[in-house]
């Protein structure tokens, strides 16, 4: 009886995903960006204050914080890593990260700023290429193959 190898996962390094978190990043200033000039004016930009009002608070922290948990829910990946072909996966199963892992990781990212982001940085010398956050959650990043990137 023989046994089909199983196949070891090529893993998202940090240069990829950094390019990923930038494509995320910009998509989501301008989506937001013109909304809160829109509901604070044009002077929002220029204010010292951390948060303008409520819908600030809703449009620059709870917004992004819903939308990328639950493209990490539904798709296993943001924009970016769509874009470029990278995947979150359970690090036990290579299945798709539960909505639990993916609040975690989220929640993790600001684990990971601390102190001075040398939990992104982890990604660059780990060998699963693991930030923190993904330690925490229990989570890999996987590079697919544009082909499979729908599957």
């Amino acid at each position: 009886m023989s046994e089909t190898p199983v196949e070891t996962p090529e893993y998202g390094g940090f240069w990829i995903r950094l390019w990923a978190s930038m494509i995320d990043t910009a998509a989501i200033v301008f989506i937001v960006g013109p909304l809160v000039r829109a509901i604070y004016g044009p002077d929002y930009f220029r204010s010292p204050q951390l948060l303008a009002g409520p819908a600030d608070f809703l449009l620059q922290w709870v917004l992004p914080a819903v939308a990328v948990v639950a493209f990490w829910i539904y798709k296993s990946a943001t924009p970016g890593k769509m874009i470029t072909h990278l995947r979150i996966q359970d690090a036990q199963t290579g299945g798709p990260p539960t909505p639990r892992q993916s609040i975690v990781r989220y929640l993790g990212y600001y684990v990971s700023m601390l102190p001075l982001f040398l939990g992104f940085l982890m990604v660059a010398f780990d060998p699963r290429k693991q930030g923190l956050h993904d330690k925490i959650a229990g989570t890999v990043v996987v590079r697919v193959r544009p082909d499979d990137a729908g599957a």
